[in-house]
């Protein structure tokens, strides 16, 4: 009873059997007057005419000669009929049953006088053998004397179910009837049994589903469309492919969980014991050391200092932008004072290291559509990427100009390089170019969070490079005509 089917055909079953139950009591019981009224029909008259024929009843006094011989009469035509002979009161002044048989005295008047007024069919009067049973009937008033009375069906016929047995057609119906019930009946239960199949099969697919592989298992394809059944399945398949797809999400977020907080400890270990170790040693040798060793001492210690708190900060822009908390407010403006402005910002930092800084413009560029704030973030982390890896002697150029209705932007050095098998990596969080750990050479969080801030604007962000030769990032801005 823990399945669909079983409660299905249960239920079912106790339907078809109530229905059969009704069915054979509604036939038995329409059987039944169906014969009362057929029978009564053929012998209305029976009484009248007995009462034209025999004088059965003169005075009060029954003539018992004729009486014999009508009781006679009647047991060779029709065993089942009885015959009484009534007073004006419905006192039963004799009969032709077994003396030992007939137990009332009376017979009540109503239903004879509804039986001589009206042609409504059946009409059941007082059976003389019973203190409680009624039986179809044939009445005639003797004139002054009283009532020919006869009951049409004896005790042969007592019970529906004794007319049944008694009847071939009647019985060849009751057999039909039962052999039509138990066809529907195993008709219903293969039905059933066909109809809660696809509901079977879906369930253990979703046992198995559940159960194997943590949702990973490949489960069969099932129909789109037809009926309520196929919609189900269809529904459970869309839910397992987002389910999968959220934990595939979800394995991937955890490695990427492990392999930050991998990197991050590896990142901010080297500057925390650098600063750590710097700041060690003022403290134990203050006294020892010249004031030109405590400052470069606390320089050290001021660019970990620093470099820690780059790093943190970088940290918490990374984890916004791909929380996606982070929403770009879009604007009009013109790149070419932006880069500009972010050129300006950088020139002294390339003096000093010996690198030209410069930027090519263009002529008539459309003023672009986009997050001032973010792309003028995006700029710095390139010029500073650029910075970091152009040695002293070396160039750096900012190119902007026009192509397809949008502004490319291009930041090229002249820089170290990076290597061919390096480079689809480099815009990967924390990702350090082979022989140069401990700095930002592979990109780094810049280069991610630049990808992240152009991905926001709908664009990519190319690089391209050579060994020794250099490298140049390139992505496009929308213009404000496009």
């Amino acid at each position: 009873m823990n399945t669909l089917y079983a409660k299905i055909a249960a239920v079912s079953l106790s339907l078809f059997f109530a229905l059969g139950v009704v069915y054979v009591t509604l036939t038995l019981y329409t059987t039944e007057r169906h014969f009362q009224e057929t029978q009564q029909k053929l012998n209305h008259d029976l009484a009248e005419h007995l009462v034209k024929e025999k004088i059965l009843l003169a005075d009060g006094v029954v003539n018992e000669t004729v009486l014999k011989d009508v009781f006679h009469m009647l047991m060779v035509v029709n065993s089942s009929i009885e015959l009484y002979l009534l007073d004006e009161a419905g006192k039963i002044l004799a009969f032709s049953a077994p003396p030992d048989a007939v137990v009332r005295e009376t017979v009540s008047l109503e239903p004879i006088r509804e039986f001589l007024a009206t042609d409504v069919l059946p009409i059941l009067g007082d059976d003389p053998r019973d203190h409680t049973r009624q039986k179809i009937f044939s009445v005639a008033p003797v004139e002054g004397e009283g009532f020919i009375y006869i009951i049409l069906a004896s005790e042969e016929y007592d019970s529906a179910a004794q007319m049944v047995l008694g009847s071939t057609i009647l019985r060849l119906g009751t057999g039909l009837a039962a052999f039509a019930f138990i066809f529907i009946v195993a008709v219903a239960l293969v039905s059933f049994r066909l109809l809660t199949r696809r509901l079977n099969g879906l369930a253990l697919d979703m046992d198995r589903f559940r159960h194997e592989s943590g949702g990973s298992v490949a489960l069969p394809a099932h129909a789109v469309g037809g009926d309520e059944i196929d919609a189900l399945a269809a529904s459970f398949d869309s839910m397992a492919h987002v389910i999968r797809e959220q934990v595939d999400k979800l394995e991937r977020t955890d490695a990427l969980r492990r392999e930050l907080v991998a990197n991050v400890s590896h990142d901010l270990r080297t500057p925390l014991a650098s600063l750590h170790g710097y700041l060690e040693t003022l403290g134990l040798k203050q006294a020892e050391l010249s004031p030109d060793e405590r400052r470069e001492y606390l320089a050290v210690a001021l660019r970990n200092s620093e470099r820690l708190r780059n790093l943190v900060t970088e940290l918490f822009e990374l984890a916004k932008l791909d929380a996606k908390e982070v929403r770009p407010e879009l604007e009009s403006f013109s790149l070419q004072e932006l880069v500009q402005d972010v050129v300006q910002d950088f020139q002294l930092r390339a003096q000093e290291k010996g690198v030209a800084l410069s930027a090519e413009l263009g002529e008539r560029l459309p003023f672009v559509r986009a997050d001032i704030r973010l792309i003028e973030r995006v700029l710095q982390n390139l010029i500073a990427n650029a910075l970091r890896h152009t040695p002293e002697g070396g160039d750096i150029a900012i190119m902007l100009s026009l192509e397809d209705r949008r502004v490319r932007v291009q930041i090229q050095d002249s820089g170290v390089g990076i290597p061919a098998d390096q480079l689809p990596h480099i815009f990967e969080r924390f990702h350090q170019v082979p022989g140069e750990e401990g700095s930002d050479s592979g990109g780094g969080l810049g280069l991610a969070i630049s990808k992240r801030i152009l991905e926001l604007h709908q664009s990519m962000i190319e690089a391209s490079s050579q060994l020794d030769q250099g490298t140049t990032f390139t992505f496009h801005l929308a213009g404000t005509g496009a």
